[in-house]
């Protein structure tokens, strides 16, 4: 199927974009609901939004929901218009699954789509996925909200897998979530979800039981959630910034304090990018390397190209984000650098001028003056690593 390229009309606008009148040719807005694992609320929290909505007279749906006999979630479909589901015979087996055409005829303007990472039962629709009848439920301009758990995005399959052993089949693919007009995270701590299903509130007691021994394991729980916050984190800053490039806001903000680390003689570059690594991972943020290259690089020696490399790849191996950047005047390199990437503090070397040179101002001082709203640490280095060719 052919990856889309719709319109992303803003999420403040959400409430105005669905009062439009079908047949205007407008996409739908796409809010999907995240959570770490079943049973966090995600349905439940897309139900009580569906009401509200309705409250306000908006036209809504329930296309299809899968309550798992969990009377609460059950209990807020009463009042809500239920589509019937499409009956089709699979080896031998009737099998259930969202009528994609019913709903394109119905036309709501909000409607309810779980478990977006669904296979489709083959020959039972149009689509091989749930999330390709959501696209093709989006386009014909209705607004779809979706649920969604951390484990199905196709990018951290692996990882979940070497978190859980649980391998996952069923996946959705980062764009379908990276073009949603929303992503709002259903968040509960392990403990909670844990005693939830003690409580028979999210499987019988038989399967809950079974459960809690494996996939809802505290600590599986605990790193699961932590992927569903960073995804989340990241979506937030990228917006963030996209909002800062489309408003021209030239000042930092610097809520994700990214670090900062620049590199212009490779011959003290691991040092700095330890001191950077530590200062990041305390903070839990990113960590980026800006390696400064001289415009004459084709004349750069050998040996100070094979020591670019493997600072390059010391960085990399520590999980930093590289940048590589020629430039002849590195002061707005490093302040262009740090605006584009909303950085909070910028870490930089310092090593004073042998006698003969004490004209020159080392980099880190020229910096300074131009620096409000970022925070500098000036790294003194050490003379084991700082010899002056």
């Amino acid at each position: 199927m052919e990856r889309p390229e719709p319109e992303r009309p803003h999420p403040d606008q959400l409430l105005e974009e669905l009062r439009r009148q079908p047949g205007s040719g407008a996409r739908g807005l796409h809010r999907i609901y995240l959570g770490m694992a079943p049973g966090v609320g995600k349905t439940y929290a897309a139900l009580l939004e569906l009401h509200r909505l309705q409250q306000e007279g908006l036209d809504v749906l329930v296309a299809y929901v899968e309550t798992y006999g969990r009377p609460k979630t059950a209990a807020l479909l009463e009042g809500l218009p239920i589509l019937p589901r499409k009956r089709c015979e699979y080896r031998g087996v009737i099998v259930e699954e969202l009528d994609l055409d019913a709903l394109l005829a119905r036309h709501p303007a909000v409607t309810l789509v779980d478990e977006l990472a669904h296979t489709n039962v083959p020959g039972c629709g149009k689509n091989a996925k749930r999330w390709q009848d959501v696209l093709d439920i989006l386009n014909a301009g209705i607004t779809v909200f979706s649920t969604l758990n951390i484990q199905h995005i196709e990018s951290l399959a692996d990882l979940v897998e070497s978190i859980t052993g649980t391998v996952v089949r069923e996946r959705v693919p980062d764009w379908v979530i990276e073009q949603a007009d929303e992503v709002i995270l259903i968040d509960v701590t392990p403990q909670e979800l844990r005693e939830r299903l003690r409580r028979g509130e999210v499987y019988p007691p038989e399967r809950a039981r079974l459960a809690l021994q494996r996939f809802f394991r505290e600590g599986n729980l605990t790193a699961l959630r932590e992927l569903a916050l960073r995804t989340v984190a990241q979506r937030v800053e990228q917006e963030l910034q996209e909002y800062m490039q489309e408003h021209e806001v030239e000042a930092v903000w610097p809520a994700a304090d990214r670090i900062l680390v620049v590199v212009e003689s490779q011959q003290f570059a691991q040092q700095l990018i330890r001191r950077g690594w530590r200062r990041a991972q305390q903070a839990m943020t990113d960590l980026l390397v800006l390696f400064l290259e001289s415009p004459e690089r084709a004349t750069t020696p050998p040996e100070v190209k094979r020591q670019l490399e493997e600072n390059v790849q010391f960085a990399e191996d520590l999980g930093a984000q590289v940048l590589r950047v020629v430039a002849d005047d590195p002061v707005s390199a490093i302040l262009r650098t740090a605006r584009e990437h909303n950085v909070g503090t910028i870490v930089i070397g310092f090593r004073r001028p042998p006698p003969w040179r004490l004209w020159e101002r080392p980099l880190a001082v020229q910096l300074l003056p131009h620096l409000t709203d970022v925070e500098l640490l000036i790294i003194p280095v050490s003379q084991e690593t700082a010899r002056h060719p």
